[in-house]
């Protein structure tokens, strides 16, 4: 089925102004002399989580003081365990800490916890003028609750960036005559990665087949959704909360031949826990992967024998030729328990505080998420934050948000809205095709040992009916996933 029209963020954004209309004449019920303590669990570690504790320390001497609230925070470790940190407290797991008065959450998990009634309404604690500072499509983004409020307050987001060694790629782009404007699409990074493959393959002209991948990608899942929504289907489609699956054949095969062809044919790869990883030790020389990775790109390649410092270079992801301009909306929010109005107040001032510009700029600067007011998103503010507060930022996370920011001039953001079983759908969009694709790489490459040339190797694996095999595998378990029935 295909999309049409673009984003409702106006419309969206309306029916959840009407309801923060609501809460926003109400008087505090904060008390300087009677301070709130609040809890705040998060998932942030390293440098992140310096910066946002920091973050934290200065709200509690300044506004918390003022206003009377104190704010202690907790990584919970990674995402994942935050989230079982989440679910244990709800269903009452022996031993389970209690549910903290705010916790970062994608929309999948605050959708669960949603429907589980523990969630405040932030509509009721923010009125006309607050909501319109956000991006349109964040604020939207948090409206998962069934009467259109909001669940999720903004606090950081990030999209995608391509990320290339610099210094690799220009010995490379020389010989092989090249260009990063060949970069802009996925068909010519398909293109441009069969010919580095051939062209370092030649490097060894005793040894066939042993050509080296160009291109990963981290979130595979990020790329079903986009991509198809660049080829003007939405994949996942709600509405009235009523989920319906558009899996249209012609649209998944250009998806098929752009990831799943090149991964097993050795054009694409995937090694490391992430595709920066893989940058690292020399096996991949590009990837597509979050604005928050940049800071972890490498500034050398770690080879057996020997290592040697790269250059980067970050430009915007590649879309589908032909394909409208859309990028991935991610990032964790912000959820607020339901408890009482004290504590709800003072969670929601806090996160007020934490998202104005300058200080969400400050926690941007160090973890490369986009800030979510508008105000804040422009290299114009980024560069007088940077220079008021006299703050060291990482060129690899500077230059990233000023791309991200230059495109956003004319990109549009996009994240499908929350469903029952989202989250278990996710993981078939992530998994299914590269689980099959990494696990045929391995049978084509036992066949490169035996002697077989690649078109012998590979063709099998990459033939229509092969295709025919997949898609009927993947829609059935995309159906079972999400419990409803797909449109083709």
């Amino acid at each position: 089925m295909k999309k049409r029209g673009k984003l409702t963020g106006v419309a969206g954004l309306a029916v959840i102004i009407a309801f923060g209309l609501t809460g926003c004449g109400n008087k505090s019920p904060l008390d300087p002399a009677n301070p709130v303590s609040l809890t705040v669990w998060h998932y942030y570690n390293g440098s992140q989580q310096a910066a946002f504790d920091a973050l934290v320390e200065e709200f509690n001497d300044t506004v918390g003081r003022e206003k009377g609230i104190y704010v202690q925070s907790y990584s919970q470790g990674s995402v994942s365990d935050l989230e079982t940190a989440v679910r244990d407290s709800i269903s009452g797991k022996v031993g389970a800490a209690e549910m903290p008065d705010m916790f970062s959450s994608y929309a999948d998990t605050a959708y669960e916890v949603e429907q589980a009634g523990a969630l405040a309404n932030l509509s009721d604690y923010l009125g006309k003028e607050e909501l319109e500072k956000y991006v349109d499509s964040y604020i939207e983004e948090g409206c998962i609750a069934g009467d259109g409020t909001l669940r999720i307050f903004p606090t950081a987001k990030s999209t995608e960036i391509m990320m290339i060694n610099k210094t690799d790629w220009e010995t490379f782009a020389a010989a092989a005559g090249v260009s990063l404007d060949d970069l802009k699409t996925i068909e010519g990074v398909t293109a441009v990665a069969q010919t580095y493959y051939e062209w370092t393959d030649s490097q060894t002209p005793d040894i066939s087949g042993d050509g080296k991948a160009f291109y990963g990608r981290d979130a595979v899942a990020n790329y079903f959704i986009i991509g198809m929504h660049q080829l003007g289907v939405e994949i996942f489609q709600v509405e009235n909360g009523q989920l319906t699956l558009n899996m249209p054949k012609e649209e998944l095969h250009r998806l098929w031949e752009n990831y799943y062809v090149p991964m097993v044919k050795g054009y694409f790869g995937a090694y490391g826990s992430f595709r920066s990883d893989d940058v690292k030790t020399g096996d991949l020389l590009a990837y597509t992967g979050s604005t928050s990775s940049a800071m972890y790109f490498p500034s050398q390649v770690e080879l057996d024998e020997y290592s040697y410092p790269i250059e980067y270079i970050a430009m915007p992801a590649p879309i589908f030729e032909g394909g409208e301009r859309y990028a991935v909306q991610q990032g964790a929010g912000m959820v607020v328990s339901k408890s009482d109005e004290k504590h709800e107040y003072a969670s929601v001032e806090f996160l007020k505080w934490f998202t104005e510009a300058e200080n969400n700029l400050r926690f941007g600067c160090v973890s490369g998420y986009l800030p979510v007011c508008k105000e804040a998103n422009s290299v114009e503010k980024l560069d007088q934050v940077i220079e008021e507060q006299q703050l060291e930022v990482s060129p690899k996370t500077y230059d990233c948000l000023m791309t991200i920011f230059e495109e956003m001039k004319s990109m549009t953001l996009y994240a499908n809205k929350s469903f029952e079983n989202g989250s278990a759908a996710r993981k078939v969009l992530e998994y299914n095709l590269t689980d099959r694709a990494i696990q045929d790489r391995a049978s084509v490459e036992a066949l490169l040992q035996q002697g077989k040339s690649l078109e012998e190797a590979a063709g099998p694996y990459i033939t229509e009916t092969a295709f025919e095999e997949w898609y009927q595998d993947f829609c059935e378990a995309l159906n079972v996933a999400a419990g409803s029935s797909p449109v083709k």
